[in-house]
């Protein structure tokens, strides 16, 4: 591993892409730490802890911890997935932007333009809902009242607004400039690094723990174990594939020869990734987090019993619209039609398929099937984290590590990420970190 490791600083265009994106990375750190004017950071920090198991806290988890700090970055880069995800839900309904979805390089460079400027436009509204929310907050500290906003006002809402705008925007370049300089896709690099910060107050939560006596070493043990199972059976979910074998006639161009190869459609078993989930948590923090405005009333406080985490009706509730909005994201993202036709243009088949309706009705009557196993499983790793924290007592931090969305983010960007680097390492006569055998560099003349 250590030889492998030494290839990758070996190559000076992969040891490049692969500082200037750390570089980028430590600059998101240190904006996720940096408050915006006006806001008293130990009065919010002890305000924010009523917010940890409402929408606040989910989005909290996205930014970083940025968000309970009321940084730069407190938005986090949540507007432009925000707006990323409209724009693709558009594409699938609306004529226009299905015709730029058809228009090549061209098309994709309006898309994004579109989508830069759905993300200013959400971060505006997000940010001012934020400045009148840290304006409404007190906290108690030391028996007194405290504001979280000493001198709320126009100008704070001014200067609140364009802080957490920039920062989005800041966070969106940069994110683009690993992409497009780096390695690996930015945006989810950036979301990845955020969860992955947490890690160490973890950890140093468990060994305090140990030592005080509240788990046993046997625990911690098994803890671990756990771990390793969970992220084994993620990492099975992420790479899972069902491969359609298609055949391509042959086809004679001029005194060329086309076609007459055989490859196969890959039809993962989690099309969707981690949208699922995102979709349903987000929709299942809503009732709670109109709960906790009205701590009074009897039929709201009813509500945010049934919908707390640790009640069977919200695992059974959270699951059954992880496996609706599986389907769903499926559906969008994965059209058999397009496939089929686009197979029919190129001369391609499945064997004993007639092409046209018929391939897509295959292709669809697979997807269906194979979205099953992986729907259920989601929802599996999704309510785990719940199940855990009532079996084995552990903090909610911790119990977020061994599955739903933070984990499968983490995993599939690692592993997106690893395969980027091995690409690079084979295109230059390498073995990569996935490949077995000796490891041979290319001999310099």
């Amino acid at each position: 591993m250590i030889d492998r490791i030494r290839n990758i600083f070996n190559i000076p265009e992969l040891r490049k892409r692969i500082l200037f994106t750390l570089g980028i990375l430590l600059v998101v750190r240190i904006g996720a730490h940096i408050p915006i004017p006006g806001v008293d950071g130990e009065a919010l920090g002890a305000a924010i802890q009523n917010f940890q198991n409402t929408l606040f806290g989910l989005y909290d988890l996205f930014a970083g911890g940025a968000f309970q700090r009321a940084t730069l970055f407190a938005l986090g880069i949540m507007p432009y997935i925000s707006a990323s995800i409209i724009i693709q839900l558009m594409g699938a309904v609306v004529p226009y932007f299905q015709r730029l979805q058809k228009e090549g390089e061209e098309g994709r460079k309006k898309i994004t333009q579109l989508t830069r400027y759905g993300t200013v436009l959400i971060s505006t509204m997000q940010a001012y809902g934020i400045s009148i929310f840290l304006g409404s907050m007190t906290s108690n500290i030391g028996g007194a009242v405290v504001p979280v906003v000493p001198n709320p006002g126009i100008l704070f809402t001014f200067t609140a607004i364009v802080s957490l705008v920039t920062g989005t925007m800041l966070m969106m370049w940069l994110g683009e400039r690993i992409t497009e300089r780096g390695i690996g896709n930015g945006i989810s690099l950036i979301i990845m690094v955020g969860i992955m910060s947490r890690f160490p107050s973890v950890i140093i939560t468990e060994v305090v723990y140990v030592q005080e006596g509240l788990r046993g070493l046997l625990g911690e043990i098994i803890l671990i174990a756990i771990m390793f199972v969970i992220v084994g059976c993620v990492v099975l979910l992420t790479q899972g594939t069902r491969k359609i074998p298609v055949q391509y006639a042959k086809r004679v161009v001029g005194r060329k020869i086309y076609g007459g190869q055989a490859t196969h459609i890959p039809m993962k078993v989690n099309t969707a990734g981690v949208m699922p989930i995102i979709f349903a948590q987000s929709i299942m923090f809503i009732p709670t987090t109109i709960a906790t405005f009205f701590t009074n009333n009897e039929f709201f406080q009813s509500m945010m019993r049934w919908f707390s985490f640790d009640h069977p009706f919200y695992w059974f509730v959270f699951g059954t619209m992880i496996i609706f909005f599986t389907y769903f994201y499926t559906a969008i993202a994965f059209d058999p039609v397009q496939v089929s036709t686009t197979m029919k243009q190129q001369g391609g088949f499945i064997p004993g398929v007639r092409p046209g309706k018929k391939t897509a009705e295959f292709i669809d009557n697979i997807l269906t099937r194979v979205t099953l196993p992986g729907s259920f499983s989601l929802a599996f790793i999704a309510i785990f984290p719940y199940i855990l924290m009532q079996i084995m007592d552990i903090d909610f931090n911790l119990a977020s590590f061994f599955g739903g969305t933070s984990l499968l983010i983490v995993v599939g960007v690692g592993l997106d990420t690893i395969q980027q680097i091995e690409s690079h390492l084979m295109m230059r006569h390498y073995d990569g970190f996935l490949s077995k055998g000796r490891i041979r560099g290319r001999r310099r003349m």
